[in-house]
C-alpha cells in the first residue's frame, strides 16, 4: 500500500478559499437580488398591460352596445313611420348621429389605445434600463472580488516562497 504524502494547506490559502467562497456568494445574491427586481418589474408591466387591454376591450364592447342599440331605435322608428318621408328622416339622422358617434368613438378610443401603448414603453424602457444598471453593478462587483482575490493569491503565494 502506498503512502500518501500529507501536505498541510496553509492558514493563508484556507482563509483566502473562504473569503473567495463569501465574496463569490455575495456578488450570487447581488445579481440575483437584480435579477429578481427586473422580473418584479417586468410583471409590473404585464400586469399593467393587461389592465390597459381589459379596459380597451371594455370600452370596445361599450361603444358597440351603443352602436347596436342605436341602430335598435332607428329599426323601431322606422316601424312606427306613417310614410317614406318620414321613415328616410329617421334614416338622415341616424347617419348623422352614429356618423358623429363613430368619430367620438373613434377618437377616445385611439387615445385610450395610445396611452395605453405609452404606458406600457415606458414601462419597459425602465425595467430594461433598471435591470441593465443592476446587471451592470452585479458585474462590476465581481471583477472587483475576482481582483481581490488574485491579488490574495499573489500575496499568499509570495508569502510561501
Amino acid at each position: 500500500m502506498s503512502n500518501v504524502p500529507n501536505y498541510e494547506v496553509p492558514t493563508e490559502m484556507r482563509d483566502f478559499a473562504e473569503k473567495s467562497v463569501e465574496q463569490a456568494r455575495k456578488a450570487f445574491d447581488s445579481f440575483i437580488g437584480a435579477a429578481r427586481r427586473t422580473a418584479d418589474t417586468v410583471q409590473g408591466s404585464t400586469d399593467l398591460a393587461r389592465t390597459n387591454a381589459s379596459n380597451l376591450s371594455t370600452r370596445g364592447f361599450e361603444f358597440a352596445e351603443q352602436n347596436v342599440n342605436a341602430a335598435f331605435d332607428l329599426a323601431q322608428k322606422l316601424v312606427r313611420s306613417r310614410d317614406v318621408q318620414e321613415a328616410m328622416q329617421h334614416q338622415a339622422e341616424y347617419v348623422r348621429s352614429q356618423f358623429a358617434a363613430i368619430q367620438a368613438q373613434a377618437k377616445e378610443f385611439g387615445g385610450l389605445a395610445q396611452s395605453a401603448f405609452q404606458q406600457s414603453a415606458e414601462n419597459a424602457k425602465s425595467a430594461m434600463q433598471q435591470g441593465a444598471s443592476e446587471a451592470r453593478a452585479a458585474y462590476e462587483q465581481g471583477v472587483e472580488t475576482a481582483r481581490e482575490n488574485a491579488s490574495d493569491v499573489q500575496k499568499a503565494t509570495n508569502n510561501h516562497q
